[in-house]
Parts: structure tokens; C-alpha cells; sequence
């Protein structure tokens, strides 16, 4: 597995894990209430111990995120490949097609040319 699909790997499951956390975490309104003893201070974490944890661990998680952004982004301008399937056809053709000559493109029908009996029937269609 190259290095690259491993530090993909990670980042998607930092980016995941972070989206967990900032879902988990409780609005700026929601700490009013715990002031006053209700709720929240009989957690394991105690009343303020939850919310310093979850934002000291979306903290780092969030710089995890950055580092692995920046690694995958200096990973791929490692890569000298074509990744494009037009690249790739251009770089193994070796030989050019061959190319037509007049004689062996067939005969096409003589188109009929523009009368006035042709002009004058079209004008009497748009007159009825």
C-alpha cells in the first residue's frame, strides 16, 4: 500500500472523527444552565472538565488535519505519471496513424443544384 493511500486513510478518518467531536461539543447557551448545577456536573467529566477535553481533542485533531493536508498535497506533486487516461494514450502511442488518401474515401452523391424551378415552388408554398 503506497504512502500515500496511508496518510489518506488517516486524514479521512481525523476528518471524521473531528466532525464527531465538534457534534458532541455543547453551544455557548447550553453552559448557562450548568452554572446553576443542572445537568451536567454529576458527568465524569465534571461540570467544566467535558468541554476543556473535547476542545483540547478538536484542537489536535485539527492539527492532525492540517499536517495530513499538507503531506497529501506534497505527495501528489511527487508524482511524475500521467494520471490522465489522454496522457497515458499519448505517451504509449509510438506510431502515428496512417493517414487517408483521396482514393480511398468513397464517392459521395452530386448534390442537385439550386434551380429557379425549385425557388419558385418554395415561394408558392409560403404564398397558400
Amino acid at each position: 500500500m503506497p504512502l500515500q493511500s496511508i496518510v489518506l486513510t488517516f486524514h479521512v478518518a481525523v476528518g471524521l472523527l473531528m466532525v464527531a467531536l465538534v457534534l458532541l461539543q455543547r453551544g455557548k447557551g447550553a453552559s448557562a444552565g450548568s452554572g446553576f448545577g443542572s445537568g451536567a456536573s454529576g458527568t465524569v467529566f465534571g461540570a467544566r472538565g467535558s468541554a476543556s477535553f473535547l476542545s483540547r481533542t478538536t484542537a489536535v485533531l485539527a492539527t492532525l488535519f492540517f499536517c495530513t493536508s499538507l503531506s497529501l498535497a506534497y505527495l501528489a506533486r511527487q508524482q511524475t505519471e500521467p494520471t490522465s487516461l489522454l496522457e497515458q494514450t499519448v505517451t504509449d502511442q509510438s506510431t502515428t496513424a496512417p493517414a487517408f488518401e483521396p482514393a480511398d474515401l468513397p464517392q459521395l452523391p452530386v448534390l442537385p443544384s439550386m434551380t429557379e424551378d425549385s425557388g419558385s415552388s418554395a415561394e408558392r408554398e409560403t404564398a397558400e
